[in-house]
């Protein structure tokens, strides 16, 4: 008969749940570790390195533009490896999408420059940045629930703010590397070959990432979907056949989130340099400051996601950001050290609200057995149209000649759109889980 287990039999569920979450959370790490070097990479090195012909602005725009490629190719990625979480788990997948990661960011550590090579590294750079593309579109959703489904329903939102972490520790070990780099090496030996350290990096970065993911087990959640025999078979188009309005609003929700990532950690940092006079060293100690307190307010955030509900933290993180976008901007043409700072640290503490509830409000708004391609599928498409953030934004910059207001017509854009659909998921009902709870097991005697 089934009866209901014993505290003694659940209460050890707790260690690997915590275990499950941590390991989702270096994997995530690596990944943005792989974003966030090539997104200084390409605002310092990548156009004198690769696009050297096509000048200064040129070859901004050119580098860029091989971010926003990774982007554009994120939904095919987003398919196939949700197609791959939702038919054979969350941890099979995650496995290759942090091992495709890996191996392809260490390979751009090897690629020719356009002086040893012509436009050869040009071309495997957007080769390689088409690779990335494909396991980013994986990465995100399957982390995000290997770690909230393998919590209590209760615990979710807290957990699901775990892997988000990952992009605070990539920013803050990037930041790191190139601020050690900048110390030790002169700009014409950094210019030369210090930029390939940080990619190389990636290749022992990758072991720890696997090992990690290997040594854990697949979730509760999963495993009772493929018990109850509810897996689909084309789960993405599951998520447009049965959750389009839920779908519209994930993506919606998400687009601050990447969105100002892809604003204060690109665009800002390029702006920062040639427009206002900043130093290259002071650009990266701010941004490593804003990514140390992020560890401290991600968390919090997760805990306040349990009690008011995640669609609610992100839609008070919309309308902070939103209330503070202009007078940051403003206040950022000072060019005072100090003032930079600060706006890391208080413009970074809005945006990251909707950033750490964000996986709790996707995880409630789709059932268990199309859930990795919706949330998967979901964040690419936000993320494509945030990797268009530095291109319009200098654009913008451009056309404006570089209006102190530029940055902040983007990043209130952006507070708007999330706001409205944080809101609007706030007033949906949590989507009914039918597989087993992993506190409320059965034991079968």
């Amino acid at each position: 008969m089934t009866a209901a287990a014993p505290e003694a039999a659940i209460a050890p569920e707790s260690a690997p749940t915590r275990r499950v979450a941590w390991a989702s959370m270096v994997g995530t790490s690596l990944e943005s570790f792989d974003f966030y070097v090539f997104a200084y990479f390409s605002a310092y090195f990548a156009g004198p390195a690769f696009f050297a012909p096509l000048g200064q602005f040129g070859g901004t725009m050119a580098s860029f533009a091989t971010i926003a490629l990774a982007f554009v190719i994120r939904p095919i990625g987003a398919v196939i490896f949700g197609h791959m979480g939702d038919r054979l788990g969350r941890r099979t997948t995650l496995l290759w999408t942090v091992g495709i990661m890996g191996v392809a960011t260490g390979l751009i550590g090897l690629l020719p420059t356009y002086a040893q090579a012509g436009w050869v590294g040009a071309w495997a750079l957007v080769l390689l940045r088409i690779v990335q593309g494909l396991s980013l579109g994986g990465e995100w959703g399957g982390s995000i629930l290997l770690a909230a489904e393998s919590s209590s329903r209760v615990k979710r939102a807290f957990y699901a703010s775990i892997p988000q972490l990952g992009s605070p520790v990539g920013s803050t070990l990037t930041a790191v590397v190139f601020l050690v780099m900048a110390f030790t090496l002169s700009p014409e030996d950094l210019a030369a070959w210090g930029w390939r350290v940080p990619f190389l990096l990636a290749f022992p970065l990758l072991l720890v990432s696997l090992y990690l993911r290997w040594s854990i087990d697949e979730t509760p959640v999963f495993k009772g979907v493929v018990a109850q025999d509810r897996r689909d078979k084309v789960p993405f188009l599951s998520v447009f056949r049965n959750a389009p309005t839920a779908f519209l609003i994930a993506v919606g929700a998400a687009l601050l989130g990447i969105g100002s990532y892809s604003l204060m950690n690109t665009y800002t940092m390029e702006y920062g340099a040639t427009q206002l006079g900043y130093d290259y060293t002071q650009l990266m100690i701010a941004t490593t400051i804003g990514a140390l307190v992020q560890f401290v307010t991600i968390p919090l955030f997760g805990v306040w996601a349990t009690r008011i509900g995640s669609a609610k933290v992100v839609m008070w993180g919309a309308l902070g950001t939103l209330i503070i976008t202009f007078p940051m901007y403003f206040l950022l043409q000072s060019a005072s050290f100090g003032v930079l700072v600060g706006m890391m640290i208080i413009g970074g503490i809005m945006p990251t609200a909707a950033w750490a509830a964000l996986g709790g409000l996707m995880n409630d708004l789709f059932p268990d057995h199309f859930r990795y391609s919706a949330l998967s599928i979901a964040y690419a498409i936000a993320a494509t149209l945030s990797g268009f953030v530095p291109l319009i934004t200098l654009g913008l910059g451009e056309g404006t000649g570089y209006a102190w207001w530029h940055p902040g017509i983007v990043l209130a854009v952006l507070s708007v759109v999330t706001l409205v659909s944080a809101w609007l998921a706030a007033r949906r009902p949590v989507v009914p889980e039918l597989a087993t709870d992993p506190e409320s097991a059965t034991v079968t005697a």
